[in-house]
């Protein structure tokens, strides 16, 4: 007999057969990531990982791979489910001041009123420019402790001869918004620390928040920066719409306060940022 035996070479069958149980380890965890998107709308990336027993580096993984497929968005901390991009609108022009203020004014009247209590315990406010903002000032001409902080000379107009104390930043003003801006104003403000502040938007998606305009996104980022409570006023109809500049995404605010219930693809990216969404009815202001 000879002592030459020969014995298959099952390296390469290993091999094959891990990289295969590799490729269907991943397609069970996307398909895993895709049910429960079906289901909430969103997922975490703690919460599948834990449920899948990987780690998370591996969910984000297979995160940017469903996401290049167009299968899902990714947002801070998790993924929504993908949307058609055409049910987004873009508004490429700012419609002037009075035109806005006069479009969905109910709605905007109750958010203003709403937002207005929420701070009446707070000393220092940042307002930001805008129609629901120049709206809430009206409701706070009584509050004598607090102390005001705007880029908006239309704010800081209304609350002539009111009770808080306003203050107006320096810099260059953007006639048709009646915003200040420019390096000068945002150096002041950068300097500051605000209880809370209220931001106004052009627009949401699922992406984030958006403005019309480089200069005003320059302050409302400051305010962002320097404030406790950041608090985002939305009407509605400015729901999966957005213009020139996105300010920023959903995980630097802590509240929004809108008059309906978000489409399900923004309200899934609310969620997975924790911000508290407050629903306001235009007809009873609560």
């Amino acid at each position: 007999m000879s002592d030459d035996v020969s014995f298959p070479d099952r390296t390469g069958i290993e091999a094959g057969g891990g990289e295969e149980r590799q490729r269907m380890l991943s397609h069970v965890r996307h398909a895993r990531i895709l049910d429960q998107l079906s289901q909430s709308g969103t997922i975490t990336v703690t919460a599948i990982a834990a449920d899948l027993g990987v780690s998370d580096m591996t969910i984000r993984r297979d995160l940017v791979e469903l996401e290049r497929e167009g299968r899902l968005v990714r947002v801070h901390g998790g993924a929504v489910l993908s949307e058609a991009p055409a049910s987004v609108a873009m508004d490429s022009e700012e419609p002037r001041f009075d035109a806005r203020l006069r479009r969905g004014a109910d709605a905007k009247s109750a958010i203003a009123a709403y937002a207005a209590n929420l701070v009446t315990g707070y000393r220092t406010l940042a307002m930001d420019v805008g129609t629901t903002t120049y709206l809430m000032a009206g409701h706070l001409r009584e509050l004598g402790h607090l102390k005001i902080f705007t880029n908006s000379l239309r704010i800081s107009t209304l609350l002539d001869g009111g009770a808080p104390e306003v203050y107006v930043a320096g810099g260059r003003v953007r006639p048709e918004e009646m915003s200040v801006h420019g390096p000068t104003a945002i150096a002041q403000f950068e300097k500051l620390w605000f209880d809370a502040a209220v931001i106004g938007t052009s627009g949401i998606t699922a992406e984030g928040f958006f403005d019309y305009s480089f200069e005003d996104t320059d302050m409302k980022r400051v305010y962002l920066r320097r404030s406790g409570l950041k608090i985002l006023l939305c009407d509605s109809a400015k729901f999966q719409r957005m213009s020139l500049v996105q300010v920023g995404a959903f995980s630097e605010i802590g509240m929004l306060v809108t008059d309906a219930e978000p489409p399900p693809r923004i309200a899934a990216a609310l969620a997975a940022a924790r911000v508290d969404v407050r629903i306001v009815s235009p007809l009873s202001g609560n």
